[in-house]
């Protein structure tokens, strides 16, 4: 019988219980906040945050970094500030193993540019491990995407993007002969969620772009985007009718949308389709497909599938480590009712941040963890500024409803306005937004660096 089973209070050193959260994602970082919040500030548990990254963006906006519509200066939350303000302790550095019988985790050394080091190599001890780890995109193996396309996993791979973006319109308007047949062509493989609304962000600010004094380029001539999916439609995990919407509206901003569409490989200078055609492109985007990161694989005996991911049960604690749980992208959490597991999806990792917080704070009292029900809200994409298509489901309507046009980007917007009531509260909330609303006044339409 497990001790969870037997609901005895978990283990504890000088009577505070230590809680190691690995990523500082949607989850991760709701978590650790929450977790702060209720059990750090008054010393019940000693509670930390690892990621190698130093600041969190809420990974949905990457493709408004990449298309230029968001500075991510302005949404940046750096996690040594988060930490202060919510009483965790936040490590900069990259998890590297994984000890389940001392209850050690092996963080890597971080350097800088220079190559001078941060941080040493550290083992942390837990008492209770979260893995919060998130996902990447999934390249299949496909020759050329390492080298040759950017995957918008980080700002970093974003704010790369929209450099290189930025660079081939101000070429393009200086060079004296004409255009080169990929010059200026953007093609996007994968049409899931981040896909479709890149290329929908791309079509607005690319006009922005050569509004500031690039009248050389030609938008409606010059720029060319395409979108390819494998599937027979876009949005191949969402509702036919959602799915149809959208490529309606991406036909009418001139995006050029090409289902059954497989890549076989990635060129210097295009993109070859299974089919032998090379479709020319400058720049090219890979959002097909995603996976958990590969050291997950061999992770001390923890059991994962196909895709990295760890595999828990529905309490969220992993198959073989009841002191382990998995949140968010990285955990193939069972769907309760329905074949399959939890979508990845940021409405998911906050539901399993808010569920765990409630469920630690019952295991540090010894009593039974209960298990955790995904609730589908539903799906929105973003088609640009003004316009969002998505489908409302359960409880919000009694049913589903299919929505679009305002109402729906406002809706849009509220989950992130969500997430960032999870981690700052309604006042902080309400004078940021207020001081978001009076820059953009001042500020170009679109990131023009």
């Amino acid at each position: 019988m497990s001790r969870a089973d037997r609901h005895e209070p978990v283990a504890q050193v000088a009577g505070v219980h230590r809680i190691i959260v690995v990523g500082g994602g949607a989850g991760g970082l709701e978590l650790a906040t929450k977790l702060g919040n209720r059990l750090g500030k008054s010393g019940k548990a000693q509670i930390q945050l690892i990621d190698k990254a130093r600041a969190h963006l809420w990974k949905p906006m990457l493709h408004e970094i990449a298309a230029g519509s968001m500075d991510p200066g302005v949404h940046e939350l750096n996690y040594l500030a988060q930490s202060h303000w919510h009483h965790f302790r936040y490590r900069l550095r990259e998890m590297i193993g994984l000890d389940r019988r001392r209850r050690e985790v092996k963080l890597s050394p971080m350097f800088d540019e220079d190559g001078n080091q941060i941080t040493p190599l550290r083992v942390f001890p837990y008492d209770t491990l979260v893995m919060a780890v998130g996902s990447l995109t999934n390249d299949f193996g496909t020759p050329g995407v390492k080298s040759h396309a950017i995957a918008l996993e980080t700002p970093t791979d974003a704010a790369r993007f929209h450099r290189r973006l930025v660079n081939a319109l101000i070429r393009a308007h200086a060079q004296p002969q004409a255009l080169r047949p990929e010059q200026l062509q953007v093609a996007i493989i994968g049409a899931g969620a981040t896909g479709v609304e890149l290329a929908a962000e791309l079509h607005n600010t690319t006009r922005d772009l050569v509004a500031y004094g690039l009248d050389r380029i030609n938008p409606d001539e010059d720029i060319r985007l395409t979108l390819l999916e494998a599937a027979d439609r876009i949005l191949p995990a969402l509702p036919r009718r959602l799915s149809d919407a959208a490529t309606q509206l991406l036909r009418s901003r001139a995006v050029q949308v090409r289902v059954g569409a497989r890549v076989a490989e990635v060129l210097p200078k295009g993109v070859r389709l299974a089919s032998g055609e090379v479709i020319p492109a400058e720049l090219v985007v890979w959002a097909a497909g995603v996976k958990a990161p590969d050291f997950l694989k061999d992770l001390d005996g923890l059991e994962t599938n196909r895709t990295n991911q760890l595999v828990v049960k529905d309490t969220l604690q992993t198959t073989r480590d009841e002191n382990i749980f998995a949140i968010g992208d990285c955990a193939a959490c069972p769907w309760s009712g329905r074949n399959g597991n939890v979508p990845p999806r940021a409405q998911a990792a906050h539901q399993q941040a808010s569920h765990l917080v409630r469920q630690i704070v019952a295991r540090l009292r010894g009593q039974q963890l209960r298990p955790y029900r995904y609730r589908d809200f539903g799906s929105l994409v973003s088609l640009g500024e003004y316009t969002t298509v998505g489908n409302l489901m359960g409880s919000l309507v009694g049913g589903s409803m299919m929505i679009e046009g305002f109402c729906a980007r406002l809706m849009y917007r509220s989950l992130y306005k969500m997430h960032e009531l999870a981690l700052h509260g309604y006042r902080k909330v309400l004078l940021d937004t207020l001081a978001r609303l009076i820059n953009r006044r001042t500020e170009p339409v679109v990131k023009l660096h």
